[in-house]
Formats: structure tokens, sequence, C-alpha cells
């Protein structure tokens, strides 16, 4: 349904997201991300269809299988041309979600040039620091087509600040991290009273170090009666596992990969969202436990804060602290009061403030000025 009286297919839009297609078959907060974009264009009254499937991600500097994307990314500049063509018309705008510097979008910038197309990113990001060997080439593609995008929505003001610092000509939209809360909210939350919850995969870098820093605050917290949920799998599930291997029995239950209804259920029954976050972009996951109706201990960092509310929805901790985590834990645990009044004021923030209706209203805001608005 088209909201705010715009028309059905009130524009045409062409999808791309490089890192990780929508229907990629490995879940991600990455691949979420880009489904809801979608859906939320599409509630907003716009007519959109994924673009291109093709994966640029490169895992390090030295350009192995670099030859072989670009070669692919120029065969589906020169399909998605032929097809535009013959349709008589290409889309009014090419929406890219997540281009960075190990996935630069290597088709939409020269099919905008080809064809005069409105440019958009979507959590798009630029660090100096990789100003270096080939992704100082990708960089260098990023800054330009960030700079000469018809607006840049970012998702955290974080994000947006990075940005305008390094490309100070770009456009730049704020649109808040938002979930569809529906599942999450449909039951009414029962939780026993020291359940902790995690939901993340089980994955080398920041999710593994999220982990360690759980079990380790964990360890410190022997003399409560908690227990912990943890939803997830992944190629270090073993590893993951051995973290948690002292603790007594019956302390962990280990749900592994679960699809939507079933995490809605887990966390239901749960009393708090245990999740450090190392190194979050945000956090969709974060949303999905406060629509639940539980609060979140987390750490300040990266984009957390933009998701989670210190003392309102939830306590957030110092970067790598793990005492500090640890008593954020335990407060959270034995203070009822103070746990009971952020669960509420948890979903009620993901209702009013991150929910899918709410996005489609910004998304469309931001097309309306920026995309239809343009010279």
């Amino acid at each position: 349904m088209a909201i705010n009286g715009s028309k059905p297919s009130d524009m045409k839009i062409a999808f791309y997201s490089p890192l990780k297609s929508p229907d990629h078959p490995v879940p991600s907060g990455d691949r979420l991300m880009a489904r809801l974009l979608i859906d939320a264009l599409a509630r907003a009254g716009h007519e959109v269809a994924v673009a291109s499937h093709l994966r640029s991600f490169t895992a390090g500097p030295d350009g192995e299988g670099r030859a072989a994307i670009e070669q692919a990314a120029g065969a589906e500049v020169e399909r998605l041309s032929a097809l535009w063509q013959a349709a008589g018309g290409a889309p009014d705008a090419w929406f890219c979600y997540h281009p960075y510097y190990k996935a630069p979008d290597l088709i939409g910038p020269e099919l905008a040039r080809r064809f005069g197309l409105a440019y958009v990113t979507a959590e798009a990001s630029y660090s100096n620091r990789r100003n270096q060997g080939l992704w100082a080439e990708n960089q260098q593609r990023l800054a330009q087509t960030i700079g000469q995008a018809a607006v840049n929505i970012c998702l955290t003001r974080r994000d947006r600040d990075g940005l305008a610092a390094a490309i100070p000509d770009g456009r730049y939209a704020l649109l808040q991290p938002f979930i569809d809360p529906s599942p999450f909210v449909a039951a009414d939350p029962a939780p026993k009273r020291h359940a902790l919850v995690a939901v993340a995969m089980m994955r080398p870098g920041d999710k593994m170090e999220s982990y360690r820093m759980l079990a380790a605050a964990l360890a410190r917290l022997r003399h409560l009666p908690w227990t912990l949920a943890v939803a997830g799998d992944g190629a270090l599930r073993g590893e993951v596992e051995a973290l948690f291997s002292a603790m007594e029995g019956g302390r962990i239950a280990w749900h592994g990969e679960r699809g939507t209804a079933e995490i809605a259920a887990i966390l239901g029954a749960s009393a708090v969202y245990a999740w450090p976050g190392t190194g979050e972009a945000y956090g969709l996951a974060y949303l999905e436990a406060q629509a639940a109706g539980l609060p979140v201990v987390a750490q300040a960092t990266a984009g957390v804060p933009e998701v989670v509310r210190h003392g309102v929805t939830g306590l957030l901790t110092p970067p790598g602290d793990v005492d500090a985590y640890a008593a954020a834990l335990e407060r959270m645990l034995t203070d009822d009061a103070m746990r009971q009044d952020m669960a509420v004021a948890a979903r009620r923030f993901v209702i009013e403030e991150c929910s899918l209706e709410r996005a489609a209203r910004r998304l469309d805001e931001i097309l309306r000025r920026y995309v239809r608005g343009r010279p």
C-alpha cells in the first residue's frame, strides 16, 4: 500500500547489494537490512527490482579474484543496458546498499552515467585507513560515487559524520535503523527472571570477540542463577561452545540457527538480551530483542548507541571492559524494577521509532527530496 498519498510504483528503483544479495543463502544482518530496505521502498509505493546478484566482495588487498569480478561487472553493465533499452527505458534510480572498500559498486555508477539515473547509496562507508593497495583504488571509486550521488542514506550519525568528513561535498540523509517488529510484538513476553539470551552467528572476527567477552563476563557471575539461551550457528560453533564449557551444566541452551518465529519465541521467554556487540555497525538483533520486550546489555561501541538508549532501553558499558560489562549484567539481573521499566521502554522505542512503516515514510521523504527534486 502506498503511503503519504503517493501512487503505486511512484518510482522504479533498481536495487543492488554488492556485498551480499538479498537472496543470499547465508543469513546475516546485512542480508536482512537489504530485504528490509526493499520492503520499505515497496511500502512507500515504489517498484523495486533487484538488478544484479553479482558479489563484488574481495577479502584481501592483493587483488586475487578481482579481474574476474571486474569482468563479470562489465558483463552485468552490458546485460542491464540491453535489458533497459529493450524495455523502452531505464528505472528512475539505482539504489546501492552497503558499498565499501571490500565490496564496491562496479555496476551502478556506469549505468547511472549512461542512462542519467539518480544514484542513491544506503549505508555506504569510507575509511581513510584503507587507502592502500587495491583497497585504495576501491576507496577512490567509492569517494567519487558518494560525492556524485543524489543522496547517501546513513543509518547512523557516526557513519554520516565519517562520510561528511571524508567527502564534504556529498549529500547525506539520516534513516534510523529499523525492523519489521510484528513477529516480536505478536505475543506478550513471558520472561523467566534470570534468563539471558543472545542471537548471533558464530564466525571469526567481531562475533567471536563478543562471544569471548560474554563468556568472560558470565564467569564472574556464577553466584547468580542465570541461564543463557544462544540462537546461532556457524563455522566456529565448536570454539564458541568451548568458551562456555566450564559453566555448570544446565546453564547454557544451544538452539542453533533458527527462523524468525522461533527466535521471537526464544526472546519472549527471556528477560535480558546479553550481547557485547564488538564492532557492530548497529545490530538489528538489538532492535528485535527490544521489540520482544527485552532490555539490552551491550558495549557503547560503533553504532550500538544508535539502537540502544543507555539508561532507558538498556545499559551500555565502555568498550573492552569485561568487569564493567559483568557489573551491568548483574545490575540488570538483580534490579527487577529497572529491568521491567526498561523492557517497557525498549518495546515502545522500536514500535514508535524503528518500525518498517516509519522507515517507509522516511525513505519516501528522502527520495522525493533528493531524487524527484533534483535538477
